[in-house]
C-alpha cells in the first residue's frame, strides 16, 4: 500500500520498501515518456547509475509501451581512473541494467578513457544539443545529486559538466552500496553533470531507498535550500517528484509526527 504525501507543494511518493518505490517511479517515468513521444520524435533522458534506480530501471526496461527507438540517453557522472572493463564504472552499470535490454536512439555514455578535456567538450556538446525531457536521479548519503558532493556544489555553476574531488562521505557510500570492497578501492575523483545542467531537465524523478540516506532526505525536503544538502536544490524545480521507501523518508516522517 502506498502512501501520498505532499508538503509546501512538493509531489512526495512514499512506499513500503524499495522494489515498490521503484515501480511506482517507473510506472510514472513511462506515462512522462509516453506522453512526450505522443508529440515528439526524440525523448531525450539523463540516467543515474545507483542500487537505488534498480527496480526503477527494471520497470521501464520491460515497458510495453516506450519506443526506445525515439529516446537518446545519458548518464550523469563517471569515476576517473577505473580500468575501461572494470564492472564498477557508471557506464557498465547502464549497459547491465538498460542499454542492454533495449535498443535506444542514441546512447551517450561518458567516457573517462577518452582524454578527460576531450570528454568534457565533447559531452557538454551533446548535452546541449537539444533540452533534456527527464533526468532520473537519486540523492547521495551527504545529499549530493549525481557527484555534485556538498564541498563542489555550485547552484550558479557555469559549466555543463566539470571533474571534481569526491568527497570522503560520498566514497564511503560507495562501498555501503556494494560497488566497491573497500574506500581505497574507491575512486577520487569523477566527471559529473553540473547542478545546473541537472535542473534544466523538464522533468525530474528522483529515487531514493534505505536508512542511510534519512537525514539527506530529511534536509532535502525540510532544510534551507544550501549547497551543504545540494539536493535541497531539488525543492525548487516545478516538476520534480519524488519516490522514497519508508526506511529513505523516516526521519521526515518523525518531524511530521511532532
Amino acid at each position: 500500500m502506498n502512501k501520498i504525501m505532499s508538503d509546501h507543494n512538493q509531489d512526495i511518493n512514499v512506499f513500503p520498501n524499495k522494489t515498490a518505490t521503484g515501480v511506482a517511479a517507473g510506472k510514472a517515468i513511462e506515462t512522462c515518456i509516453v506522453k512526450l513521444q505522443s508529440t515528439q520524435n526524440s525523448v531525450r533522458i539523463i540516467f543515474a547509475a545507483a542500487p537505488s534506480q534498480d527496480s526503477m530501471l527494471a520497470y521501464l526496461t520491460n515497458s510495453n509501451l516506450i519506443d526506445w527507438n525515439k529516446v537518446t540517453a545519458f548518464n550523469m557522472d563517471e569515476y576517473i581512473g577505473l580500468e575501461p572493463d572494470s564492472p564498477a564504472l557508471f557506464s557498465s552499470y547502464l549497459n547491465k541494467n538498460l542499454f542492454s535490454k533495449i535498443n535506444v536512439k542514441n546512447k551517450n555514455t561518458i567516457n573517462v578513457h577518452n582524454g578527460i578535456s576531450n570528454e568534457l567538450t565533447r559531452y557538454t556538446d551533446l548535452i546541449l544539443d537539444a533540452p533534456i525531457d527527464i533526468v532520473c536521479l537519486g540523492i547521495g548519503e551527504n545529499g549530493h545529486i549525481a557527484f555534485n558532493d556538498p564541498p563542489v556544489a555550485d547552484f550558479d555553476d557555469s559549466e555543463t559538466i566539470k571533474v571534481v574531488k569526491l568527497d570522503h562521505a560520498c566514497r564511503v557510500q560507495q562501498v555501503n552500496d556494494g560497488c566497491f570492497d573497500a574506500i581505497q578501492m574507491v575512486p577520487e575523483k569523477a566527471i559529473t553533470l553540473t547542478i545546473p545542467t541537472l535542473l534544466r531537465g523538464k522533468h525530474l524523478f528522483c529515487v531514493v531507498n534505505g536508512v542511510n540516506k534519512s537525514n539527506a532526505v530529511k534536509d532535502t525536503l525540510t532544510g534551507p535550500i544550501t549547497t551543504s544538502c545540494p539536493a535541497s536544490i531539488l525543492t525548487t524545480h516545478a516538476n520534480c517528484k519524488f519516490y522514497f521507501d519508508e526506511e529513505a523518508y523516516q526521519e521526515t516522517s518523525k518531524l511530521q509526527k511532532v
